[in-house]
């Protein structure tokens, strides 16, 4: 199973394809969690990449491109993968395409958690409150202003992506407003499980 989830920042695309994997044994590619472990690793990708993301930006599509062609190339992705934040641009989308057809592989779905915008803010600030709880240091782009820029550029580059997977056929829509295990049912649903 080859799935895509879309959303804005904080709509539980994260939580929703850690359930998924867990339940099909695939991996979960997150761009932002490869991302971050080459800044935190220092690599030359993630140099380039950590003043962007503390920032609330975009990292250059030819970068997460790259990332995500060689991951899938990994054994555990052989079965499937779901991919968490990535494409963020119609443009990433294109690649992606170009990418699976080279590859003899397509997208089984795309899942797109339709979340308010002014429960995400909400969401956010929990997130860092459950991250100091735990002893874990926040996300550098877990905070107000870098949200902000989040949100912003979720609904100028990613929304469009949402169409042009409607476009295909391949996009479904689930309340990401609902309770995490009715989301996870719907999206089971909606799959067709």
């Amino acid at each position: 199973m080859r799935l895509v989830f879309l959303g804005p920042p904080g709509a539980g695309k994260g939580t929703q394809s850690t359930r998924l994997q867990q339940k099909f044994n695939i991996p979960q590619l997150s761009t932002g969690d490869m991302l971050r472990a080459a800044v935190k690793a220092g690599t030359p990708v993630g140099l380039k990449a950590k003043a962007i993301m503390d920032a609330g930006g975009l990292v250059p599509d030819e970068v997460v491109v790259g990332i995500i062609a060689d991951r899938i190339d990994e054994p555990d992705a052989k079965e499937g993968f779901i991919l968490d934040g990535f494409p963020r641009t119609v443009k990433q989308a294109e690649a992606l395409a170009d990418i699976l057809i080279k590859k003899n592989m397509k997208l089984d779905a795309v899942i797109e958690l339709k979340v308010d915008d002014k429960a995400l803010l909400a969401r956010i600030e929990n997130r860092a409150q459950e991250s100091l709880a735990k002893g874990e240091t926040i996300r550098a782009d877990d905070n107000p202003e870098a949200f902000k820029k989040r949100l912003e550029s979720y609904h100028a580059q990613t929304a469009p992506v949402s169409a042009f997977y409607a476009g295909k056929g391949a996009l479904k829509a689930v309340d990401g407003m609902a309770p995490i295990d009715d989301v996870s049912a719907a999206i089971e649903k909606a799959l067709a499980f």
